[in-house]
């Protein structure tokens, strides 16, 4: 195949000798402007340069016209693995291509000389999920989006919103292997004066600085005041050129529309102020338009740049120094989660979920269950659309209203942003939540609000890896908690995965991400759980719960079957229930307790869960004690 032709950045020269000599004005939001056309908050806004070219490029021409020097392309989160989300993941290089040539074409409409084309070039993947690429992975990523935007004629290539020091080097490495010409290079700090990643701005501005970039900067997150703060830390460390690009304040939602409060006049004030500090590149990030670029560009108009004042002296930014967390042997020791059973062996159960007006149910459920020989419960998820009390206040009630029973937190993630979900985990954790069941799991499709919808940010994956991180001292962005935390983690696997093969594989990238433990859903046959568990090598020291369901009568088998999706009945177990007619139940109660007995025989199976699927703590209590009898066998 033909080596692409790389078209060479149209005016590199000239936008350094410039920085030097004058302020140069860059746009504002493109995605405030997009969503104020009508474009809905849920779509892929680089993917508009194909289908939308027109709109993208009105955008362009409306910057153009309120002053601005420097048109951003609409190529921010446009690497393959944030199109990915959207299906487009093979559209890489069409994408910002076509990117580049609409901001070209707003140009060559306007008529105006000196107009520069910056690629804007984003983070490679969403917030805090750029430790789960391969650093070859998330090298490539960056270098397929860059040449796709000097092929399409960029004058030079701004790096904006990195709140990881780290990426961002490894994305500024990647384009200078390229010969990019001219680099802008931003982060972006939040209200602790530091990146999402914990980095200081003397760090980032020495970093940077030593890396021949033209400029350096922040944008995003923060208001003009905020970032005020930051660039006058920044200038203290560098004598490279300055950027600023902030918000235009925080951000409200107003009938389904992002709303901000820093009207133009007040942006533009401090935009000056950005200039004396040592910017010599002024714009603007989330809910700027061109009303607010008009006022910079007139408020900074006829300004010559100043060289940032760098001092030696220590930094006086707000945030404070990373702290090294504990992460000895002493603060994660071992559970004893499955040690010291009676045999050794574990008898656990699902707790049903309470009605939403007796959360008190769950507590004498639980009660029952214990005095009937429960050892453990696993609090389940939100399995219905309808009102229920959330498994976090079930599991913190049972486990301080029920003494001497350990209590297994199920945590899903459809329903949370990455954000809220490591909050809620936090706060488990400060109430004495220590066991956690990670599943991705599914939206509700029915009850009083069939039209509910899934939130995901992270798999069960990724959840495992965040708990990890909180057992290393870290969050999901890499900072520094002060203080590890000590959560035993569990995962799912399923022997009946209709990918035998796949499952196999996310089975041991659980292990690999840090699961303590590995639960199945119910079972009827234990042969394909020993070949899946031997297939992922499964450590002897990583405990397995084994799920069993009772059945109830050929229906209830034949449900399971064919509308329960990943689950298997054996013919010989259909054939069983055929022939029990009325006596399914007691056949039902047989198939389980013969299924109990024959797991503590097999090697790796620490224990089993019993569930119910009429969600009657009254029917798992009356099954108890044939299951410990047979697991003692």
């Amino acid at each position: 195949m033909a080596a692409r032709r790389r078209r060479a950045p149209v005016a590199g020269p000239d936008f350094v000798q410039r920085l030097a000599s004058e302020v140069l004005v860059c746009d504002g939001a493109m995605g405030t402007m997009l969503h104020a056309g009508g474009v809905s908050l849920d779509r892929s806004l680089p993917e508009l340069n194909l289908s939308h070219a027109d709109l993208v490029c009105a955008i362009h021409r409306a910057y153009i016209a309120a002053g601005a020097d420097v048109i951003e392309t609409n190529t921010f989160g446009a690497s393959r693995f944030r199109l990915s989300r959207y299906g487009i993941g093979d559209r890489v290089t069409e994408v910002n291509r076509a990117g580049a040539r609409v901001a070209r074409e707003a140009i060559a409409q306007a008529g105006t000389p000196g107009l520069l084309v910056a690629g804007s070039v984003s983070p490679a993947t969403p917030a805090g999920l750029g430790h789960r690429i391969a650093a070859r992975e998330l090298r490539e990523a960056f270098r397929e989006q860059i040449e796709a935007l000097l092929e399409g004629g960029v004058d030079l290539l701004l790096f904006e919103t990195f709140g990881n020091l780290a990426e961002l080097v490894a994305a500024l490495e990647v384009a200078q292997g390229l010969d990019a010409g001219p680099i802008v290079a931003q982060m972006t700090f939040v209200e602790d004066g530091r990146t999402l990643g914990g980095d200081s701005p003397e760090e980032v501005a020495t970093t940077l600085s030593e890396l021949g970039v033209a400029a350096i900067g922040a944008n995003c997150t923060l208001g003009p005041q905020g970032l005020l703060d930051v660039i006058s830390e920044l200038a203290r460390y560098t004598q490279v050129p300055l950027t600023a690009q902030p918000n235009a304040g925080p951000p409200t939602l107003v009938d389904g529309q992002f709303q901000y409060t820093a009207d133009p006049a007040y942006f533009a004030r401090h935009a000056r102020r950005f200039v004396e500090l040592g910017a010599a590149l002024v714009g603007g990030c989330c809910g700027t338009t061109p009303a607010h670029i008009s006022a910079v560009a007139a408020a900074v108009a006829g300004l010559v740049p100043t060289a940032p004042r760098r001092s030696a002296g220590e930094s006086r930014v707000r945030g404070q120094p990373a702290m090294t967390p504990d992460t000895s042997a002493a603060a994660r020791a071992a559970h004893g989660l499955f040690e010291g059973r009676a045999g050794g062996f574990v008898i656990a159960c699902e707790l049903p979920a309470p009605p939403a007006a007796d959360a008190e149910r769950a507590v004498r459920d639980a009660s029952a269950l214990k005095n009937a020989g429960c050892q453990m419960v696993i609090v389940g998820p939100v399995g219905t659309t309808r009102a229920q009390v959330s498994p976090a206040s079930i599991a913190l009630m049972v486990q301080q209203r029920v003494p001497g029973l350990d209590v297994i937190l199920t945590s899903t993630t459809w329903e949370k942003s990455l954000m809220v979900l490591q909050a809620d985990l936090l706060g488990a954790y400060a109430f004495g939540i220590r066991h956690v069941l990670c599943r991705t799991g599914t939206p509700p499709l029915h009850g009083d609000y069939p039209n509910a919808a899934g939130v995901w940010e992270v798999d069960s994956l990724g959840l495992i890896e965040v708990l990890r991180g909180l057992n290393d001292g870290r969050d999901y962005n890499g900072i520094p908690l002060g203080r590890p935390t000590a959560f035993v983690i569990g995962a799912r696997v399923n022997p009946a995965a209709s990918d035998f093969d796949h499952e196999v594989e996310v089975g041991r990238r659980k292990l690999e991400a840090g699961a303590d433990f590995l639960m199945t859903p119910p079972v009827f046959e234990l042969d394909t759980l020993e070949r899946l568990l031997r297939a992922i090598d499964v450590p002897a020291q990583v405990p397995v719960l084994l799920g069993l369901m009772p059945l109830k009568d050929l229906r209830h088998a034949e449900y399971l079957q064919h509308e329960v999706p990943e689950t298997a009945i054996p013919g010989e177990v259909l054939e069983r229930m055929w022939r029990a007619g009325e006596s399914g139940p007691q056949v039902g109660r047989d198939i389980l307790v013969e299924l109990a007995a024959a797991a503590r025989e097999r090697a790796g199976v620490h224990g089993i869960v019993l569930s119910s699927s009429a969600g009657s703590a009254a029917e798992l209590a009356g099954l108890l004690p044939a299951l410990a009898t047979a697991s003692l066998r």
